[in-house]
């Protein structure tokens, strides 16, 4: 059975492809994104990078698409995006003519 959630679902699928980390600490990121499953809304929580191993647990906090603060990121849009928690040290930025990392995760109840 194909399980595809739905919009109105409490948890939703979401992917964002990095192209470039911008600004990283110790816990928290500024990354430039590609959504390739959306949309991610502030507070979707990430904990797959790829089909790596390395634990993640990061909170998406902000979303800038052309300098404006939006609550959420559609497919096949790009923007800035904040990311906080446990991981962030794992995401790189994308090498020349590379898809780069992408990171995976769900979308909390609104």
């Amino acid at each position: 059975m194909n399980e595809t959630a739905s919009p109105d679902s409490c948890h939703s699928s979401v992917e964002l492809q990095i192209e470039r980390v911008i600004v990283a600490s110790l816990e928290q990121a500024t990354v430039h994104v590609r959504c390739l499953r959306g949309p991610v809304r502030r507070g979707a929580r990430f904990d797959r990078l790829g089909d790596s191993a390395k634990a993640l647990d990061l909170t998406l906090t902000e979303v800038l698409v052309y300098g404006h603060r939006v609550p959420a990121l559609d497919t096949g849009v790009t923007a800035f995006v904040t990311l906080r928690g446990e991981g962030v040290q794992h995401l790189t930025s994308a090498p020349p003519a590379s898809r780069g990392q992408t990171i995976r995760g769900t979308n909390l109840a609104p």
